[in-house]
C-alpha cells in the first residue's frame, strides 16, 4: 500500500531525527567517533587510555536472517582498509552464539547489507555477510575455531573483495576471502557485541586495535612513504601499544642503554625519543645526514654505529660511529670497497659485524670498531643479512637464503660452524637476541615476499622463539601492517620486558 504523502513526510522527519540524534551524540570512543545501537540493543562503550584497551557489553536478540541487533563503536572509512584487534569475551556467558568481533556496514539500519567478522561464544569464527538490505545472512567459517581464547580478528578490505584473518593468539593466522559483495565505497565500521539474548548483556575486550589505511596501488618504493606508529610491546602478555606517530617515515627503533628512550631514523637524520616527555629531539651527527636504519648502540651505550650514504662514495652505504649523544662520525669500513650495512656489536666493542655488497655478492663481514681490515665470514651464494652478536658474544645470528627461503641461522663469531635455526614456511629476517641471551625475536614475511626481499608495507608478523629452540618452538607477538624498518635492529629494552617497532599506515 502506498502511504498519502503527508505520512511519508513523518516518516522522513522521524528517519531524519533519529541520525541527527546519532550525529548530535557522537562523544569519542578511542579510535572511534562514537558508540551507538544498531537494532533493539543496548550497551556501553568505555575506553582505557593508558592501556589502550576498550570495554564493550551489548545486549541485541541476533546478528542473523534479515536484521542485527548489537551494541556499536564505529568511525566512517573509505577505499581500503585493514581493522585488526586481539578481542576476549568475558564470562561463562549464556547464550553458545553471542558474538563479538569486527563489522562493516553502509547504514545503521539493523537491515543493512554488512561484511562481518564474528567471534562465537562457542569458538566459532565466521565471516557472515549480507549482500542487500533485507537480505538474508549468509557465512563462510573459519577453517580456525577458538574456543575460550584471545582471539586475533582481522577484517581487510582489498579493492572490494573482503578478508578475514584469524587466529588464537600466538599462532598463525587463517584466511577466509569473501567476493562478490558489493557495499558503497564509505561505509561504517568498528567493533561490536551481541548478546544472542535480549535479556542479558554481554561484554568484551578488545586490545591491540588498529585501523590501518595501507599502501595505494601506485606506491613507489623509496619514494613514496606512509605514515608510522612507534609501538611498545609488552612481551609478556603481547599487549602493544602506540606511543608516537608521524605522518611520514621513520623506521628501527633501538633502546637506549638507560631505558629511557628510544633511538630511530627519520628521514636521513637520528632521533632520541624520549618516552617520558613523547618527544623526539635530533642527535647530531655532523655532516652524517643520509643514514639508513642501518644504527645500533654498542652494548655499554656511549656509542651508536650508523650507516650513512656518502658523497664521496657515489652514495654508497658507509659504516661510520658516532658518540651516543652526538658529534662528529668516525669512518669504519674503506673507501670503494662498495655498500656496507651496519648492523652489530661485540660485546666487548671491539668488533661491528654488518652486510657487505662485494662483487654483486652479499655477504656478512667483520670489521674492527676503529677501523682496519674487514673479514668475510659468510661465502655461501645467495643473501645473507641481519647479523647480530649473542650477549655472551658466543654466536652471530643472521638471516639467510641460501635454503630457497629466507631463515635465520648462527655461527661462531670466526665464521666457523654456520647451522640453521628456523625452518618454516615464512621467510625470516633480522634475528634479534634478548638481553638474557634466552629469547630470539624476528620478523616474518609471507611467501608472497620474494626471499631475498624485506619491502615496506606487507602483513608481518613479530615471532619469538627460545635460543635453543625448545618445546613449542616460534609464537607470534605481534600482527601487524609494516616491514622494512619495522625491526631492522636490536630493539629490545635493556630489562628483556619489552620491543619496540613500528607499524604503517596513512595518516591524515
Amino acid at each position: 500500500m502506498r502511504l498519502p504523502p503527508r505520512y511519508r513526510l513523518l516518516m522522513l522527519l522521524l528517519s531524519a531525527a533519529v541520525w541527527a540524534d546519532v550525529l548530535d551524540a557522537q562523544i569519542p570512543v578511542g579510535l572511534f567517533t562514537a558508540e551507538g545501537n544498531v537494532g533493539r540493543a543496548g550497551g556501553s562503550a568505555s575506553y582505557d587510555p593508558q592501556e589502550q584497551t576498550y570495554l564493550i557489553a551489548g545486549s541485541g536478540q541476533n546478528m542473523w536472517d534479515t536484521r542485527d541487533d548489537f551494541h556499536f563503536i564505529w568511525k566512517r572509512l573509505s577505499g581500503n582498509f585493514i581493522l585488526s584487534a586481539r578481542a576476549r569475551l568475558l564470562g561463562r556467558g549464556v547464550e553458545e552464539h553471542r558474538k563479538i568481533g569486527w563489522t562493516i556496514r553502509p547504514s545503521f539500519d539493523p537491515h543493512s547489507a554488512h561484511v562481518t567478522a564474528a567471534l562465537h561464544g562457542d569458538g566459532l569464527m565466521s565471516l557472515q555477510f549480507r549482500r542487500q538490505a533485507g537480505g538474508i545472512t549468509e557465512e563462510e567459517k573459519s577453517a580456525d575455531s577458538l574456543p575460550n581464547a584471545d582471539a586475533i580478528i582481522q577484517l581487510e578490505r582489498r579493492d572490494g573483495d573482503y578478508f578475514m584473518s584469524v587466529a588464537q593468539f600466538g599462532d598463525t593466522l587463517v584466511t577466509t576471502r569473501l567476493s562478490g559483495v558489493s557495499l558503497p565505497d564509505t561505509v561504517y565500521v568498528g567493533l561490536f557485541v551481541c548478546a544472542h539474548n535480549d535479556t542479558v548483556v554481554e561484554r568484551g575486550t578488545f586490545s591491540n586495535v588498529r585501523i590501518t589505511i595501507p599502501a595505494p596501488k601506485d606506491l613507489v618504493a623509496y619514494r613514496d612513504y606512509l605514515g608510522s606508529n612507534l609501538e611498545i610491546l609488552e612481551v609478556a602478555t603481547g599487549n602493544a601499544g602506540v606511543v608516537h606517530q608521524y605522518t611520514g617515515s621513520f623506521q628501527a627503533p633501538n633502546w637506549t642503554h638507560d631505558g629511557k628512550a628510544l633511538i630511530y631514523v627519520q628521514e636521513g637524520r637520528l632521533y632520541r625519543f624520549d618516552l617520558a616527555s613523547r618527544s623526539p629531539t635530533a642527535i647530531n651527527t655532523g655532516f652524517a645526514t643520509r643514514n639508513n636504519n642501518d644504527h645500533v648502540l654498542s652494548f655499554d651505550g656511549r656509542t651508536i654505529a650508523i650507516s650513512n650514504h656518502a658523497v664521496e662514495d657515489s652514495g654508497a652505504s658507509v659504516v661510520y660511529t658516532v658518540p651516543a649523544t652526538g658529534g662528529t662520525p668516525h669512518r669504519v669500513t674503506a673507501q670503494g670497497v662498495g655498500a656496507s650495512y651496519l648492523h652489530g656489536w661485540s660485546p666487548d666493542g671491539r668488533w661491528l659485524v654488518y652486510v657487505g655488497e662485494r662483487h654483486d655478492e652479499f655477504d656478512i663481514y667483520k670489521i674492527p670498531a676503529a677501523g682496519g681490515d674487514e673479514i668475510r665470514l659468510t661465502k655461501t651464494k645467495g643473501l645473507d643479512d641481519g647479523p647480530e652478536y649473542t650477549p655472551d658474544g658466543a654466536y652471530i645470528y643472521f638471516n639467510s637464503a641460501r635454503s630457497g627461503l629466507m631463515q635465520i641461522w648462527r655461527m661462531r663469531p670466526d665464521g666457523s660452524g654456520q647451522e640453521q635455526v628456523t625452518n618454516d614456511g615464512f621467510n625470516n629476517w633480522f634475528p634479534h637476541i634478548s638481553p638474557d641471551g634466552k629469547w630470539i625475536v624476528y620478523i616474518a614475511f609471507g611467501q608472497d615476499v620474494a626471499p631475498d626481499d624485506h619491502p615496506f608495507y606487507k602483513h608481518v608478523l613479530l615471532r619469538l622463539m627460545p635460543i635453543g629452540g625448545g618445546p613449542g618452538g616460534a609464537r607470534v607477538i605481534a600482527y601487524l601492517y609494516g616491514g622494512q624498518g619495522t625491526i631492522n635492529v636490536p630493539s629490545w629494552s635493556p630489562d628483556g620486558k619489552r620491543l619496540a617497532f613500528v607499524s604503517n599506515s596513512v595518516m591524515p
